[in-house]
């Protein structure tokens, strides 16, 4: 499956549409420009490097679709399949619905070459090839036939809601990129949830509240409890809310508890911290909510279901998790955005 086609012809991904940005950057690959943030924590800075959330969209009647990719060499993580780290999948529009194609599956850590699907029928195909989740991405090229059109289609999805949270958020441990929750919200749905998931780091610090607060969104999750200590949580959680509602008044702001963790199953220690992050996170948004209409609360019971099957390493969801996590979340962000007209 991975025979390279020389015959193929390749079409840099700067010349389609990628989506999934929250802000315009100069670096085409990044989700940020965080040099306009110099008051970002660096690890932050470093995480929004990644290209967790983003895709190229095209169309093409080629009958079979080739990527040639450039990431960071930095080698596998521990707790990620090297397709959702370092590869790429790609979906396919058949009868209004996004269904899955074929990966880009990596052979090494930096450049590889490799056939995504092929044996197509020559009609045209609306297509989404979503990124690397955990690596920093510098160049792609897509192939297809040397007769074949392809060509940049518009954003496919409407509006703008930001999720903003730690490594769930930024895609572990799904087993490929598209599995991430935050992209399986914008096929299912047909909004644009954008990834602002920044793993270990999503610590509600005041800088980083000034720079969510600039993104034009039209909605915000917030699903940062997971990385922030029961302290951070009572300190920080309400400029954060503050901080976004000072520039969107209006806008819909959804708040997640974190998951109850499986490592806590015995582990007391992980047990307690995650009931204090929880209770903390609850008392701060009540409390909030008093005085803002537009505040929501989405909390853990059930997120992962019942049966602690649901996480790779009793922390990040499996995919069997995340689908959980959606059969929750999903129901109930559609509701509140359909309050708001979105």
């Amino acid at each position: 499956m991975a025979q390279k086609e020389s015959s193929l012809t390749f079409t840099d991904a700067r010349a389609l549409t990628l989506i999934g940005k929250p802000l315009p950057t100069d670096s085409f690959f990044h989700r940020v420009d965080t040099a306009a943030f110099p008051d970002v924590p660096s690890n932050v800075k470093h995480l929004l490097t990644h290209s967790a959330g983003l895709a190229l969209s095209f169309e093409t009647n080629s009958t079979q679709i080739a990527v040639k990719w450039c990431t960071d060499p930095r080698g596998p993580g521990n707790n990620m399949t090297a397709i959702a780290q370092e590869g790429m999948d790609l979906y396919i529009k058949r009868n209004g619905q996004w269904q899955y194609a074929g990966v880009a599956r990596p052979e090494t850590h930096d450049c590889n070459e490799f056939v995504v699907v092929k044996n197509m029928a020559p009609i045209d195909k609306e297509c989404l090839l979503y990124l690397p989740l955990y690596d920093e991405t510098f160049s792609i090229q897509i192939g297809v036939d040397p007769k074949a059109r392809i060509i940049a289609k518009p954003n496919p999805f409407k509006k703008n809601i930001l999720v903003y949270g730690s490594s769930i958020v930024h895609g572990a441990s799904a087993s490929r990129p598209g599995l991430a929750y935050p992209a399986r919200l914008s096929r299912q749905t047909g909004y644009n949830f954008i990834n602002l998931g920044v793993s270990g780091s999503a610590k509600m610090e005041a800088a980083v509240a000034d720079m969510i607060a600039t993104m034009p969104m039209d909605a915000f999750i917030l699903d940062c409890v997971p990385n922030s200590s029961p302290e951070q949580v009572t300190e920080r959680t309400a400029n954060l809310v503050h901080t976004i509602r000072a520039r969107h008044p209006d806008a819909p702001i959804i708040a997640i508890q974190s998951i109850v963790r499986d490592g806590g199953n015995f582990d007391e220690s992980i047990a307690d911290r995650v009931t204090a992050q929880n209770e903390n996170f609850l008392r701060e948004i009540r409390q909030l909510q008093h005085t803002d209409k537009h505040l929501y609360l989405i909390t853990a019971e059930g997120l992962l279901g019942d049966d602690h099957e649901g996480t790779t390493d009793g922390t990040h969801p499996n995919d069997l998790g995340f689908d959980r996590m959606l059969q929750k979340i999903r129901p109930a962000v559609l509701d509140i955005l359909g309050n708001y007209g979105i």
